[in-house]
């Protein structure tokens, strides 16, 4: 859609013209409003009383009823003496008929000379069909309630640039209606995850931004300085030691909805802040949060879509069946041919990865060769719903220990479509074996490892004051909306993806 120097805005294509003489355009029709004392910034309200959707829903009962509707002008029919105009609402399009005789000469010729496609407007008039048969409304007053003075994409390329869009979303929001779309799901998502946790008994709290130490998960932080204090602190990484405090003092099921920022890589599935649930339940264990797990996923996409069986990019995924349970160490057998049940010594683990093309690293331990395994040869395998359980004590500092195989715990990561969605212990609650992961932990960021925690003094206080036995769930809250949206990247679930600016 281009604009002439008659300052027609029409929908038939017009010729070129250069930008800086468009933006003029609209800034000289707004300069020669507001000198005439009729700016529409001035305008502090609309009595709009109607969506476009809803008269379509109504239809038979607003027909002939009149009615008031703002919104924004994408489109412009020039006929002359009439035009027709759509408009569009948080709902979605209306057409409009405005005739000369019934909004007035002087309204009709100002509305020409002065509107252009992206005003705010608002119509009062009554609703009727056309004779092609489409709902519509029949204008009887218009009035300017905003100008636009930066020109829309051109209507039939849109903002199809995609950097472009992440960084304008409320461009992308104007002319792509599927982008607002996915974001009312994502409304909706979060608003089930919590009406099923509120019907299970949970407790919704709100837990510090700010942590003295970066803890409860291993992640690189965001470092800050409290100016008063005088003092480093963190943004946080993970919301589990303090609702595992809650848990000690005595309440039985906690959640918490909220921002996490982890000071790492950018691609299709991360971004340094992004929301997390996670959950804490009193007397039980790793295998209820399994079957919690599986419950809020099949709940929240049967709420929100109707179905449990969805499509992500070109698979179909059921929600609605068990959920496959297997361990690590049985996943890396299946798919890579590697028994770690036979590899006792870090020597065996190390030479099985040189022999399979694994890369470690010297801190490595045995565990973590196991993990580096499934990584390689796993992770794309678990396409349906995956509970991967039983991860190695190594890189699990947080989890119970297995009763009777004390090198793995009682841990479980569930994968869909090859990727991690949630991630769950049974918690440790043993504060001198807690101890002891966090120095170990603490003794490896001393080694140069920046994703290590630091020993936590408060929170193994808390622990010696004593925690009962308690399972934990960290699902997230991204993921699971793109997997629900059919989104092949974060950034097109989150409306302000962190980007770095243009002058950098």
């Amino acid at each position: 859609m281009s604009e002439n120097k008659n300052e027609q805005p029409v929908q038939d294509a017009q010729p070129e013209q250069d930008l800086s003489e468009l933006l003029q355009i609209r800034r000289d029709k707004l300069a020669r409003l507001q000198a005439e004392g009729r700016d529409p910034f001035t305008i502090t309200t609309c009595p709009r009383d109607h969506y476009a959707q809803e008269i379509r829903d109504n239809f038979e009962a607003l027909e002939n009823q009149d009615v008031c509707i703002a919104g924004r002008v994408m489109s412009w029919r020039d006929m002359g003496k009439a035009s027709f105009i759509d408009l569009h609402d948080k709902t979605g399009r209306m057409q409009v008929y405005i005739k000369i005789d019934q909004v007035g000469e002087d309204a009709y010729t100002e509305m020409k000379k002065s509107w252009d496609l992206g005003d705010i407007a608002a119509v009062y008039g009554y609703v009727f069909k056309t004779r092609r048969g489409e709902i519509s409304v029949h204008a009887t007053k218009i009035e300017l309630l905003s100008k636009s003075l930066l020109p829309l994409p051109e209507k039939f390329h849109g903002l199809k640039d995609t950097d472009l869009r992440y960084r304008q979303r409320y461009v992308d929001l104007i002319v792509n209606p599927e982008v607002k779309d996915t974001f009312v799901r994502r409304s909706q998502i979060v608003t089930e995850i919590r009406n099923f946790l509120n019907g299970e008994g949970f407790l919704e709290v709100e837990t510090p931004v700010l942590h003295p130490i970066a803890g409860g998960a291993s992640a690189r932080p965001f470092i800050t300085h409290h100016n008063t204090l005088d003092m480093d602190m963190y943004l946080r990484i993970a919301l589990e030691l303090y609702l595992k405090r809650l848990i000690v003092g005595g309440f039985d099921k906690v959640y918490e909805l909220g921002r996490t920022f982890r000071n790492e890589g950018m691609d299709t599935r991360h971004n340094p802040e992004f929301t997390m649930l996670e959950l804490y339940q009193a007397f039980t264990d790793y295998n209820g949060m399994m079957d919690i797990t599986e419950r809020l996923i099949r709940t929240v996409a049967q709420k929100v879509l109707g179905t449990t069986v969805i499509t992500y990019g070109d698979v179909e995924i059921d929600l609605g069946k068990p959920f496959e349970r297997i361990s690590m160490v049985d996943a890396v057998k299946k798919y890579a041919g590697v028994d770690f049940d036979a590899i006792e010594t870090l020597e065996e683990a190390r030479a099985i990865a040189k022999e399979r093309h694994v890369q470690y690293e010297e801190r490595h331990k045995k565990g973590d060769i196991l993990n580096l395994f499934f990584d390689e040869f796993c992770e794309d395998k678990l396409i349906q719903p995956t509970f991967l359980m039983n991860h190695p004590v190594d890189i699990s500092p947080l989890a119970k220990k297995m009763p009777g195989n004390p090198a793995y715990t009682e841990r479980f990561e569930l994968f869909i479509v090859g990727r991690e969605h949630a991630n769950a212990f049974s918690e440790l609650n043993d504060p001198i074996d807690q101890r002891q992961r966090f120095e170990a932990q603490a003794a490896l960021k001393a080694a140069g490892d920046d994703e290590a925690c630091d020993v936590d003094e408060d929170f193994l206080t808390a622990l010696e004051y004593g925690m009962p036995p308690t399972g934990g769930l960290g699902i997230g809250v991204d993921r699971l909306v793109m997997l629900l949206t059919n989104a092949a990247s974060i950034r097109d679930v989150l409306l302000f993806p962190t980007m770095k600016p243009l002058d950098k």
